[in-house]
C-alpha cells in the first residue's frame, strides 16, 4: 500500500518571527557594533563576539550528534573564516568607528552585486546581461554619491579609508560565497557556521594581538552598555540569526530569505538616526535608494541558487 506523505507548513507566526529576526535584528547589529567599537579596539571587540558565538554554535552541534570537521574540511573552514570574519567583519568592525553604522550596512549591501561578478568571474555560472549591467551600476553608483565631495548633496562625504575597507570587505565575502561552493565543507549547515566563527574569532584574536589591542584592554573597564552589545550581538545577531535563517532556508524560497539583504540597510539607517544620532540626509537617502535599486534588481534575478549559509552571522 503506498502511503502519500504530506507536507505540513509552519505556523504562520513562526514565519514571521524569523523573518522578523533576519530583517531587523541582523539590520540592528550594525548600531551594535558602533556602541561596542566606541569602548573596545574593533578586532578585539569582534574577536569576542565570534569566538563566544562560534564556540557555542560549535559545542552544540557537537552535542547533537554532528561530527567535527575532517582534517580537509578545517582548511576550507579557516579559509572562509579568514575572508569572511577577518577581512570582511574585522573590516567592518574597523571603519565603524570611522563611518555611521547605517552607511555602513548601505555599503555593505553591494555584497550581492559582488557576489553576482564573482559568479561570473569565478564560478561562470552567470553571464553579463544588459539588466545585470544596469544594476551593478547602479549600486557602484550609490557608493560614489556617498563618496561625492559635491557639495549640491549636502552634508559631509563619509570616510574615504572607511568606505574604502567596507568595499574591500564585501568584496572578500563575495570571493569567499563563490569558493565556498567548491571547497570541501562539513554537511551540516550547523557545524560549518559555527566551526567558522570559531576559527574566525581565533584569527581576529590574533590579528587584535598583532595590533597591539590587547595591551591596556580590561574587560572590567567596558561599561554596561558596551556588555549589553557584545551579548545581543553573541546571542541575537549570531546565534537567533543563524538560527532563524537556517530554518526559513528549509521553508521559504531562497529568493524570499534573500530578501533580508535589502531590508537590513534601511533597519541600520532608521536606528543610526533615532538611537545615534547619525545623520539621514539627501546624501544617504540617494545613495542608498541606488544601491537598494541594484540590489533588488539582482537579488530578484538569483532564482537558482539559495544564499550561501556563511551569510548567517551577520
Amino acid at each position: 500500500m503506498e502511503v502519500l506523505a504530506t507536507v505540513t507548513q509552519p505556523a504562520r507566526w513562526k514565519t514571521l518571527l524569523a523573518f522578523g529576526i533576519i530583517y531587523f535584528v541582523w539590520g540592528s547589529t550594525f548600531f551594535a557594533i558602533r556602541v561596542g567599537v566606541s569602548e573596545v579596539p574593533p578586532f578585539l571587540f569582534c574577536a569576542m563576539r565570534f569566538l563566544a558565538a562560534g564556540l557555542l554554535v560549535y559545542v552544540w552541534a557537537i552535542a547533537q550528534g554532528e561530527r567535527s570537521p575532517a582534517a580537509r574540511q578545517w582548511l576550507s573552514v579557516f579559509l572562509l573564516a579568514f575572508l569572511i570574519f577577518v577581512v570582511d567583519y574585522g573590516l567592518l568592525f574597523w571603519a565603524e568607528q570611522r563611518v555611521p553604522s547605517g552607511i555602513a550596512a548601505v555599503i555593505l549591501a553591494t555584497i550581492p552585486a559582488f557576489m553576482t561578478l564573482a559568479e561570473i568571474l569565478i564560478l561562470r555560472t552567470q553571464r553579463l546581461t544588459l539588466r545585470l549591467a544596469a544594476a551593478l551600476l547602479a549600486g557602484i553608483a550609490g557608493v560614489a554619491v556617498l563618496m561625492s565631495r559635491s557639495i549640491l548633496l549636502g552634508g559631509a562625504p563619509i570616510d574615504t579609508a572607511g568606505a574604502v575597507a567596507l568595499i574591500i570587505g564585501a568584496i572578500s565575502w563575495s570571493v569567499a560565497s563563490a569558493l565556498a561552493r567548491k571547497l570541501p565543507q562539513p554537511p551540516s549547515k550547523v557545524m560549518s557556521s559555527g566551526a567558522q566563527m570559531f576559527a574566525g574569532g581565533i584569527m581576529l584574536a590574533a590579528v587584535a594581538a598583532l595590533r597591539g589591542e590587547w595591551r591596556g584592554f580590561h574587560s572590567l573597564h567596558m561599561s554596561g552598555a558596551a556588555w549589553t552589545a557584545l551579548v545581543y550581538l553573541i546571542f541575537a545577531g549570531s546565534i537567533a540569526g543563524f538560527t532563524a535563517y537556517v530554518w526559513l532556508l528549509h521553508h521559504e524560497s531562497p529568493t524570499k530569505v534573500g530578501t533580508y539583504a535589502y531590508v537590513n540597510p534601511v533597519v541600520a539607517v532608521l536606528l543610526g538616526y533615532w538611537l545615534g544620532g547619525e545623520p539621514l540626509g539627501a546624501r544617504t537617502i540617494l545613495g542608498g535608494l541606488f544601491i537598494l535599486a541594484g540590489v533588488v534588481t539582482i537579488t530578484s534575478m538569483r532564482t537558482r541558487t539559495a544564499p550561501v549559509v556563511a551569510e548567517d552571522a551577520r
